[in-house]
């Protein structure tokens, strides 16, 4: 296993992901992290210079749809369910004291 991780960046881990680690379990996440890094770097061997870059597996597209106003600005409809209104607008109980 060519990489190592320290006590002190075990200490760190277990400090960012709010973990408290027994002395057993540290080691065994510091060989578990050591087995990672390498596989890492066992990845950087492969050669990809004719692979495209991606930052999916899948192709995607934009989902949105344009922001298109259907119903318009009926007023009297959007009122006409309101308990009360004036002025063309909705009255709602006071809710802040003065």
């Amino acid at each position: 296993m060519a990489n190592t991780i320290s006590d002190e960046t075990m200490e760190y881990v277990g400090i960012l992901a709010k973990l408290e680690l027994s002395a057993e379990e540290r080691e065994k996440a510091k060989e578990d992290m050591g087995r990672m890094l390498d596989y890492i770097d066992k990845l950087d061997e492969l050669d990809t210079s004719g692979v495209e870059p991606m930052s999916h597996v899948f192709p995607i597209s934009n989902v949105f749809r344009e922001d298109v106003v259907v119903n318009g600005d009926d007023r009297k409809a959007l009122l006409s369910n309101a308990p009360e209104e004036e002025q063309g607008t909705f009255v709602v109980p006071k809710t802040i004291e003065q």
